[in-house]
């Protein structure tokens, strides 16, 4: 019973104890304060936590094609953007499938997706030299279930970014 009061009583302590604000300068916008904390990296527009969180959404196929919809195009202009913007990062971007069809089948439409991505972002003005592709066919659900809205989730693309100097 001990033991739980000095739980409880250290709970008490830690919710209440007060955190350091982040405060910005009205003068010019998200920029700190002399002598303020400053948000985490993660919030910042040039690094890969940024582009992950906020920009890499993955990018979907219909069943058995490679061919980018209107809203592919749309997510991977904003990569693009991006990309162009920071040209110190390069990009990997995966190919996956679904469950359905043979390895060696899923494996080269897998490849055909992630080259299809890398074309339309080589066509947006990102340097080839820059992009990378990595075709996983099934070995890399992001789901896993036998049913349609598993599949139609694994059936994608998606790109990674990493900071690389020297490009």
């Amino acid at each position: 019973m001990r033991f739980f009061f000095q739980m409880l009583t250290l709970l008490v302590i830690t919710a209440c104890s007060p955190l350091a604000p982040v405060v910005y300068s009205p003068s010019v916008e998200g920029a700190p304060q002399s002598g303020q904390q400053t948000p985490s990296s993660s919030n910042s527009e040039g690094t890969s936590e940024y582009f992950r969180n906020i920009v890499g959404a993955p990018i979907y196929f219909d069943v058995d094609k490679h061919d980018l919809t209107a809203q592919a195009r749309a997510q991977l202009d904003l990569q693009a953007d991006w990309l162009r913007q920071h040209q110190d990062f390069a990009a990997v971007i995966e190919g996956h499938a679904d469950e359905q069809g043979t390895r060696e089948y899923n494996f080269a439409l897998s490849a055909r997706r992630a080259n299809e991505a890398k074309e339309y972002l080589v066509s947006q003005g990102v340097r080839s030299a820059r992009l990378q592709i990595i075709p996983y066919g099934k070995e890399r659900p992001a789901e896993v279930c036998s049913q349609e809205v598993c599949y139609a989730r694994n059936r994608r693309a998606v790109t990674q970014v990493r900071y690389a100097t020297g490009l």
